[in-house]
């Protein structure tokens, strides 16, 4: 066999292999499709069918404009019960809100352990390393009661939606630090040092040169905590008191019940939830590989 046949039998075993695992990869959005267009799915999932017979939207429909039952302030009222546009707003906010916050934390904090010497830097990163490996449901004590004892308007800031903003953003805020600091060490210290010898201050070498250059891992942090304030519920349970300040994962949590689960509803819900997060994704993409690598060459 010639070198050039065996070329492209090498370019076939490998467009092939990658077909194969892009067939794996979809299979499961595939299967998340076909539930929710899938009208029989009301009790339990039945098997896969690319085009389900009898197809329809209707759960999109009772998704994005029908109230949601279990998630009512008196449920004896259809009018109390809350409805996407106001999942979605809380969501957005706590999403968001959490992102700001580790972003701006997260920045400040790791320029400092990254230039700076300072007496318990090393003790800082090695605490920030065991808050990493901690399990959320093992600050949800902790957050819990420290959150009860500060009130705002006579109401605990555990029940508010801005608690559950300082909660998310407190437990991403290592991962965050250490991403970021990981970063910074990659820009050279020249840099600074010339722009000090221009006259320039340390803040605004830290905003005019540091941050332009560090925006892949800030891509990074920003995708990061938006996806932990989007999707995390276990403390929304916890802390949240009021229906009416519920997010989308507590609702997608909701619809899942002890003995019957409307599968084609809990689909729906979870293509719409992931929306935002792809779009976000595409609008940071072209910073999102060179912020996972380079983040991680110095420790």
């Amino acid at each position: 066999m010639s070198k050039r046949n065996r070329a492209i039998l090498r370019q076939i075993a490998l467009q092939a292999f990658l077909l194969l695992i892009t067939a794996i990869v979809l299979f499961p959005v595939l299967w998340i499709i076909s539930l929710a267009v899938d009208p029989r799915n009301i009790d339990k999932p039945l098997s896969l069918t690319l085009i389900p017979p009898g197809a329809t939207l209707d759960a999109f429909r009772k998704v994005l404009f029908g109230p949601f039952n279990l998630l009512c302030t008196n449920p004896a009222d259809p009018s109390t019960c809350m409805r996407f546009s106001g999942l979605l707003k809380n969501s957005l906010f706590v999403a968001m809100g959490s992102s700001l916050v580790a972003v701006v934390t997260g920045t400040t904090a790791a320029y400092a352990f990254s230039r700076f010497r300072f007496i318990g830097r090393q003790a800082g990163l090695l605490g920030f390393i065991v808050l990493i490996m901690l399990p959320t449901s093992g600050l949800l004590a902790p957050l819990y009661v420290l959150l009860s004892q500060i009130k705002i308007g006579g109401e605990p800031l555990r029940a508010q939606l801005f608690g559950l903003v300082l909660a998310y953003s407190s437990g991403f805020l290592p991962f965050a630090v250490w991403t970021l600091k990981g970063y910074f060490d990659t820009i050279p210290k020249e840099l600074e040092e010339a722009a000090l010898i221009d006259g320039a201050g340390t803040f605004t070498t830290f905003t005019k040169i540091i941050l332009p250059l560090a925006v892949p891992a800030l891509a990074v942090t920003v995708l990061n905590s938006f996806m932990t304030g989007w999707t995390e519920f276990i403390l929304a349970w916890s802390f949240l008191e009021d229906p009416k300040r519920f997010t989308l994962a507590m609702a997608l949590r909701a619809m899942q019940g002890q003995f019957a689960t409307p599968w084609s509803e809990f689909a729906a819900m979870s293509i719409v939830m992931s929306i935002p997060i792809l779009i976000l994704f595409f609008l940071l993409q072209k910073y999102l590989v060179s912020g996972l690598t380079l983040g991680g060459v110095k420790g």
